[in-house]
């Protein structure tokens, strides 16, 4: 794809991968829609994408452990643009962000869920008017190759809860959703593929984790930039990627039950059954 004056959304961009994709697709001439918490980031990274010529992103700050602000975000990003080429949902907390013990979302769900899942399912569905109206159009959903099954009598965690199992099963559900959006919007012009970017890039998410980085947020950021703007993915729908390639998510990725009985709970908890 060329993204001279294309339009894309980056969820968690003001930092890490997200800060980086950014960057890329600004100096390719995209208009970038970055979004984060953090307006002093959001405003150093507008500045240093001016400064290297780019395009000048268009910031957006919410809390996406907030539905209410995650229904906000998309309202203005409809408002605000008449298409939206590709949506890269990469915002997300590790295993140890906000700290080890289990915690709640704005709404009452389990953090990581809500972070790393509920919050770009319901914003992927409330900006596909738009994506569908802008095709050929792309989603990315950043996962993990960490994936952990999801206990369907127990999705919060109530019980025997860690952080690692947390994120690891949100993870699997953004992949999940990842194939039965894919199914969804056959023939429609848009694709949605999710992807593992790379291992313990040098994030602030990995080291608040204590682990010690083993790969580059640049090494990432190519494998983002691959499924959101690659010739060889054009017509590559509902696929999950180690990097560059292809690969195989977790078994219960490919368990049509698991995904509808997460496809209901997705569309209850975020109010989309309803409306």
């Amino acid at each position: 794809m060329e993204m001279d004056g294309k339009t894309v959304l980056i969820t968690g961009s003001t930092d890490g991968v997200g800060r980086y994709v950014a960057a890329r697709l600004a100096g390719a001439g995209a208009r970038v829609l970055i979004h984060g918490r953090d307006g002093v980031r959001a405003k150093a990274l507008i500045e240093q994408i001016r400064r290297a010529g780019g395009a000048e992103p268009v910031f957006y700050q919410a809390d996406l452990s907030s539905l209410a602000e995650v229904r906000r975000l998309a309202g203005a990003v409809v408002a605000d643009h008449t298409r939206l080429d590709v949506f890269v949902s990469n915002a997300g907390i590790g295993s140890q962000n906000e700290g080890p013990s289990r915690q709640t979302s704005r709404d009452g769900h389990e953090l990581r869920f809500a972070v790393n899942y509920l919050s770009g399912f319901l914003l992927a569905h409330l900006l596909l008017p738009l994506l569908r109206a802008s095709a050929p159009s792309r989603i990315v959903n950043v996962a993990s190759l960490g994936q952990h099954p999801i206990d369907f009598d127990d999705v919060m965690i109530t019980r025997g809860y860690s952080g690692g199992r947390a994120y690891a099963q949100s993870k699997l559900a953004q992949i999940m959703f990842t194939i039965d959006l894919a199914r969804e919007l056959a023939g429609s012009g848009v694709t949605v593929n999710a992807l593992h970017p790379a291992t313990y890039m040098n994030t602030t998410m990995v080291r608040a984790g204590g682990v010690t980085p083993i790969s580059t947020v640049e090494q990432g950021g190519e494998a983002i930039l691959h499924l959101a703007a690659g010739v060889d993915v054009a017509d590559k729908s509902g696929l999950f990627f180690n990097g560059m390639n292809e690969a195989q998510a977790h078994p219960q990725a490919c368990d049509e039950d698991a995904r509808r009985r997460l496809r209901a709970l997705s569309l209850e908890l975020t109010g989309m059954a309803a409306g």
